[in-house]
């Protein structure tokens, strides 16, 4: 977990010192507005993975590491420990590349934290409280880290940039998607523990869109605030 949020600051630090020569003028800065709606994909997947976590031989999480035993036993891969940030550096990373954000740097960074504070902080809660067994045989199964990271990623990365482009959300998803299926095939993970992560990430990031207020970087008003109060203005 350490090593996450290391990695996640370090990056973010980055990002910020470019992200400053940049002109974010042109960014509208429109809040998220919550919608019922918007929370069933997220809340089916969470339930999804509390469904399908169950410890019987027959269940269905089980069948999953055993077909990939079968096929894949062995198989070792590093390749996700590094993925899983590539939605989250991507959110700058397209603005590079003259892409049009919808929230300026300062806001998204704000919103970045804030999404990734109640993620990874659910997601050690969730770990260190439950305890359960990965395939492997080490502890801390009980969600997938690497998929709650890469799929608020990916949901931050929807949220700016799908509106103007429409590919944007299929090509995120579909990365946090393969981190998912990375964990297991590393047998790291179990599927309930992928699909509860991959909701528990997409919440939390849309959460902190929702609550966000927007107070960094606004412009400066010229009306004077004593105006009217303290004296009279000069016609």
């Amino acid at each position: 977990m350490k090593k996450v949020l290391s990695i996640l600051l370090f990056f973010s630090f980055f990002f910020l010192n470019y992200a400053q020569k940049k002109d974010s003028s042109n960014v509208e800065n429109r809040p998220l507005s919550f919608k019922y709606n918007k929370v069933y994909i997220p809340v089916g997947l969470m339930t999804s993975g509390i469904i399908f976590d169950g410890n019987g031989r027959e269940s269905l999480k089980n069948e999953v590491v055993e077909e990939r035993n079968e096929h894949l036993f062995g198989f070792t891969n590093h390749f996700d420990d590094y993925a899983q940030f590539a939605p989250m550096l991507a959110v700058y990373g397209f603005e590079w590349a003259g892409m049009k954000p919808r929230t300026d740097w300062q806001n998204r960074t704000a919103i970045l934290i804030k999404g990734q504070v109640l993620n990874l902080g659910m997601v050690y809660i969730l770990k260190t409280t439950l305890k359960k067994t990965r395939p492997d045989g080490t502890a801390f199964s009980f969600p997938s880290g690497h998929t709650a990271n890469a799929f608020a990623g990916a949901t931050m990365l929807a949220i700016e940039y799908g509106e103007n482009y429409k590919w944007v959300p299929y090509v995120s998803y579909g990365a946090a998607s393969g981190i998912g299926l990375m964990r297991m095939a590393n047998n790291k993970h179990y599927i309930s523990d992928v699909l509860f992560g991959a909701g528990l990430g997409i919440l939390s990031m849309k959460a902190a869109y929702w609550t966000h207020q927007y107070k960094w970087n606004k412009p400066k008003t010229e009306k004077d605030p004593f105006a009217g109060i303290i004296y009279q203005p000069l016609n």
